[in-house]
């Protein structure tokens, strides 16, 4: 193919000859003239082909229709003032082809691609979600996104922070929702996890040493879905030694001003952030992601509301004592000797700290337990035995005991940069996400495997019963 130019950079080449590449957006007959907008990802050109000046051409031009996808060359020629398009970035610029050459052809697109796409069933975009990507708010929110998470890497490396990717593979353990498990062919019976999130490897990190750590983690949760959930999922995810809760609020409020204002030019409501207790909240607000904007119709606007000393504990339906965060958020020192106090567990708050914007929790995290005596007895109260703890959490628990630094974090999921953007659902934001029903509608998963795959993971379909 001829070196070819991104449609943007036609601005620059008044009067020089240009080859683009891209697919033709629309097509527009006016006698013996055809124009054609050609789109590629940085932006729209108008192509003029004349039956006068090139009758073969526009001979071979009469068949193409929108989608296609063509290469040209032509000179970049300013436009007649009456023609001349200032809302678009090119618009002052076309392109009277000289050569033209069909790439590939396209079968009539299920939708049309130069809309928002809301008035479309999401089902549907989402089975062809490589075609709803090409509408131009999809390709902005890709820009966004990029330009989001490397913003967010350049603040945390000047912060002294280290990018370290986790294993996607590793153990179950129960830390709030139901996990995705993978069969090992290696070790018949026996299983991985995929990860609900990295909270084990980076606190196992801070046991190593590295005291600044982030990532854009993977996790899975096996979880009842909706508008700002999905099955699997990216989070911000940040981890520090030598820190209280105080040094993790100020670093991720001055990170959420700069990526809220600078990255995404949204004006924040005020600032510093207002503080609550989950008590205070509850009282005030009936919840523990309030919405404080002065007018809730006011999407432009974000309302950034810290929550802290949440619960550690919470009693289930049926009884049962969970952690109402995860087991590894550390205890309020005040509270620790309630920890023997089978009355009191309920009573027991947390160094843990959520940030709500505009009645959404958006970040998430808490100080950690560093101590291996008071992590034992935290299990304990969740009804482990001793072998249970050992069995699950042993790993943990022997890494501590070669010396581990006070440490706490933080993570923030995709939700974040969905409220800020106002959309309706966090799957607007991610390229290739699964549905509201936990489908991952282009590959039509989930789906039946081949049976000698079953049979060299040693498993066996078992129909299940129904529920009485």
């Amino acid at each position: 193919m001829t070196q070819r130019i991104p449609i943007k950079d036609i601005v620059n080449n008044k009067d020089n000859s240009v080859t683009l590449a891209g697919w033709v957006n629309t097509r527009r007959d006016h006698g013996k003239l055809i124009f054609l907008d050609l789109r590629d990802r940085t932006g729209i050109v108008q192509l003029v082909i004349s039956q006068k000046n090139n009758p073969e051409l526009y001979k071979s031009a009469q068949d193409i229709k929108d989608e296609w996808v063509i290469e040209v060359s032509g000179m970049v020629k300013e436009r007649p003032d009456n023609m001349k398009n200032p809302q678009l970035e090119t618009g002052l610029f076309e392109i009277p082809v000289a050569q033209l050459k069909i790439l590939s052809k396209a079968e009539t697109l299920p939708f049309s691609v130069n809309t928002d796409g809301y008035d479309i069933s999401e089902d549907l975009r989402l089975k062809y979600r490589y075609l709803d990507l090409r509408r131009p708010r999809m390709v902005e929110l890709l820009k966004i996104k990029d330009a989001y998470k490397a913003e967010i890497s350049s603040f945390l490396r000047k912060k002294g922070f280290m990018h370290i990717d986790t294993p996607i593979l590793t153990k179950s353990t129960p830390e709030g929702a139901r996990d995705f498990l993978v069969p090992s062919r290696n070790y018949p019976s026996k299983f991985y996890a995929l990860p609900q999130s990295p909270q084990q490897y980076k606190q196992l990190l801070m046991v190593a040493g590295v005291e600044k750590y982030f990532q854009f983690a993977r996790c899975f949760r096996d979880e009842d879905l909706r508008q700002d959930r999905l099955l699997e999922f990216e989070q911000i995810d940040i981890e520090m030694s030598f820190v209280d809760q105080e040094d993790v609020l100020k670093l991720i409020e001055e990170l959420v001003i700069y990526v809220s204002e600078n990255v995404l030019g949204k004006k924040i409501q005020d600032k510093p952030f207002p503080r609550f207790s989950y008590e205070e909240s509850i009282k005030k607000f009936k919840t523990d992601r309030p919405d404080l904007r002065k007018n809730p119709d006011d999407s432009s606007v974000l309302a950034y509301t810290w929550v802290t000393d949440f619960p550690m504990f919470e009693k289930s339906q049926d009884g049962t004592i969970n952690p109402a965060h995860h087991p590894f958020t550390a205890i309020q020192d005040k509270d620790i000797q309630k920890l023997d106090d089978k009355k009191e567990v309920l009573n027991i708050k947390a160094k843990q700290y959520d940030l709500a914007l505009n009645g959404s929790e958006v970040f998430g995290g808490s100080i950690r337990t560093h101590q291996s005596d008071i992590l034992q007895k935290v299990f304990e109260v969740l009804g482990h035995t001793k072998n249970e703890i050992e069995k699950k959490f042993g790993h943990l628990l022997e890494a501590f005991s070669y010396g581990v630094p006070p440490h706490g974090g933080i993570a923030a999921s995709d939700r974040w940069l969905m409220v800020m953007l106002g959309e309706r659902s966090i799957r607007e934001v991610f390229a290739f996400p699964t549905t509201g029903t936990g489908r991952a509608a282009i590959m039509d998963a989930p789906s039946d495997v081949d049976s000698e795959q079953l049979r060299q993971l040693g498993l066996k379909i078992v129909k299940a019963s129904k529920k009485k």
